[in-house]
């Protein structure tokens, strides 16, 4: 097995496991990778340092337990911070209930509705940092959601 660190066009960092070198390529050419925060099949492999054994008659120091790192991740978070994220969380989720995937037609459609080519409707979907740019140099209202959501048909 071969551990890659993959990101996808939204700036997403992940790892892939994965038989070789050419199996990840085959997936990729495929369209059976997906990034996990975004669904983004545009998966690419991130820059990552290569994994280098150390000498056999070279030690290893090990860090006692009073001078290792603290770990972040497992470290809760203020009550008031889980309140606001979750308070958030369920806005996303009811504002979405009445919105419509567009998935990567998200600035065509956006901009059709700011045009009068079209109703106005809420919508969501995905747009690229450089259409996300345009579409505000042009004056078309658009905010980024502030957890990712992963299209329809790439949920379990």
């Amino acid at each position: 097995m071969i551990v890659f660190d993959l990101h996808c066009t939204g700036g997403h960092r992940f790892e892939g496991w994965f038989g070789s070198s050419s199996d990840f390529e085959d997936q990729r050419s495929r369209g059976l990778l997906a990034c996990p925060s975004c669904g983004s099949a545009e998966v690419s492999k991130a820059p990552m340092a290569p994994a280098v054994p150390a000498k056999g008659n070279r030690r290893q120091e090990v860090l006692p337990p009073e001078t290792a790192p603290q770990q972040l991740a497992n470290t809760p978070l203020p009550p008031k911070v889980q309140k606001a994220l979750k308070a958030l969380a369920k806005a996303q989720a009811d504002a979405l209930k009445n919105s419509t995937w567009v998935g990567d037609k998200f600035a065509e459609e956006t901009r059709k509705m700011h045009y009068g080519e079209r109703d106005e409707a809420p919508i969501h979907g995905q747009a690229s940092l450089a259409e996300a740019k345009a579409l505000i140099e042009e004056g078309v209202p658009v905010a980024p959601l502030p957890f990712p959501v992963a299209p329809p048909e790439k949920l379990n």
